[in-house]
């Protein structure tokens, strides 16, 4: 793992800190208005659980925003666990150059 200046945020604890706690809204109260079960909310505030493309589009529909901006937060957070998990695998991938492609097709 890599050290980072700022610690990664899972988009629950954006959703947490963010939008119910300023709003005065209960995790049960927007599960019940989004048409969820509660234990959804209460994973994704865990950091259990993803924003799918489904709860990013309640979110969005609840909040006056905009579904892709719960499903980016979601995947900058899935890229830079993974990238953190695979980062040896990553090192060692050569980056793509033409000319290395064409030499090893006519050595073939």
């Amino acid at each position: 793992m890599k050290d980072r200046d700022v610690p990664l945020i899972h988009p629950g604890e954006i959703l947490l800190e963010d939008w119910l706690i300023p709003l005065n809204i209960s995790q049960y109260a927007l599960a019940k208005a989004i048409n969820v079960p509660p234990r959804r909310i209460n994973e994704i505030v865990q950091g259990k659980r993803s924003i799918t493309a489904d709860t990013a589009l309640r979110l969005a529909a609840f909040f006056g925003t905009d579904a892709q901006s719960w499903l980016n937060l979601q995947t900058h957070y899935d890229a830079q666990i993974t990238e953190e998990k695979i980062a040896i695998a990553l090192a060692e991938i050569k980056p793509f150059n033409q000319a290395s492609i064409q030499t090893q097709h006519i050595t073939q």
